[in-house]
């Protein structure tokens, strides 16, 4: 079991709903892709090169201010349950857990993080420098990505280009390497049927969306993690620039939706998000995706200021614990027992009761 009291917060201080906008939105993540001059890229290296890169990035980033006390997470020596944890708190992507259904963890993957910033190694590319903020803060989150990329560039000889930039393994990730997202809360948008409309548009200007953990996953619980889908031509000021343009067009979208909800179906809406909290306060056996959908419905109604005594912080931690690694952790029993979905509706109601008992 890896010991998670090491990492500040747990490694999840972006759930404290601190951030701007965090009603809406939980996260915003900048990801750069960069890889060592010299060295053979990921899928065509040896275990030999990709211990060497390694321990090669680790000697720069102890010479760095943001990763000198940085904790290591060896994956390719950690159990599948502890790789999952580590990827339901969003500090590694599911390639660098190995965690597809024929995955397999790649020799020499591993994770540095301390406080808000992290490098992934051997991922799909040599180094994934990586911030993670709470609420909308696509600036204050490149700020420390740019940083980081600045201290371990001035250590560590990056393949660059003179024309197309930053190369990469995959040809999309060439130029800036830079994938900025937010992952946005929107049933809003859901429930008047105009998502499809929406996430159509943001296609048609350039970004992308995914479910809760990016790349590969489905959208659960109306959450959305929009994100630019190219990295080549354009700086990344202006890339950046574009998608705050695009969330924050998204955020008035939402609001206004929420605005006509209230408005011409107001039983209905209320009923939607009591029913929600009720189930979550009393349900005896909750799924994952259960949960996550009566999560959503109840953040909705704190949201719009129809559910009072309930704390997004509290509603981000549930979002967070009662994945299936998570609990079974907590539980100490395995992530495939049968009776896990009996534990969720308890650890659910637990906590709704303590946030209750809180405000009396």
């Amino acid at each position: 079991m890896i010991d998670l009291s090491l990492l500040t917060d747990g490694g999840v201080g972006w759930l404290d709903a601190s951030g701007p906008q965090s009603h809406l939105v939980l996260s915003t993540r900048i990801r750069l892709a960069r890889n060592l001059a010299g060295r053979v890229f990921q899928g065509r290296n040896s275990e030999t090169e990709r211990e060497q890169i390694l321990q090669t990035v680790e000697e720069a980033a102890r010479e760095s201010v943001l990763l000198r006390r940085a904790v290591r997470f060896r994956l390719d020596r950690l159990d599948r349950n502890d790789r999952q944890l580590l990827h339901e708190r969003h500090l590694v992507s599911k390639e660098l857990a190995g965690l597809d259904p024929e995955g397999r963890v790649r020799s020499g993957a591993a994770l540095l993080v301390q406080d808000r910033a992290g490098v992934m190694l051997n991922e799909e590319d040599h180094l994934r420098i990586q911030t993670l903020h709470s609420g909308f803060a696509l600036d204050e989150a490149y700020a420390d990505a740019d940083r980081l990329d600045g201290e371990l560039g001035g250590r560590l000889p990056f393949a660059f280009h003179a024309e197309f930039g930053y190369l990469t393994s995959c040809p999309t990730n060439v130029g800036t390497g830079l994938r900025a997202s937010v992952l946005i809360h929107l049933p809003g948008l859901v429930l008047t049927k105009e998502i499809s409309k929406v996430l159509q548009g943001l296609a048609q200007v350039g970004l992308t969306f995914r479910g809760l953990y990016g790349e590969g996953s489905e959208v659960v619980g109306n959450f959305f993690q929009l994100s630019n889908q190219t990295t080549l031509g354009k700086t990344e000021v202006e890339l950046l620039d574009h998608l705050g343009k695009m969330v924050r067009q998204v955020i008035d979208y939402e609001e206004r939706a929420r605005e006509v909800l209230l408005r011409d179906a107001p039983a209905i809406i209320e009923d939607k998000v009591w029913r929600a909290y009720g189930l979550l306060r009393y349900a005896r056996a909750l799924s994952f995706d259960e949960a996550m959908n009566l999560l959503s419905g109840v953040r909705l109604g704190v949201g719009v200021g129809l559910i009072p005594g309930v704390g997004m912080y509290t509603l981000n931690r549930l979002l967070i614990h009662t994945q299936p690694a998570h609990l079974a952790v907590a539980e100490t029993v395995a992530i495939n027992d049968p009776e896990l979905p009996i534990r969720r509706a308890r650890y659910v109601r637990k906590v709704l009761e303590d946030e209750v008992e809180r405000l009396r």
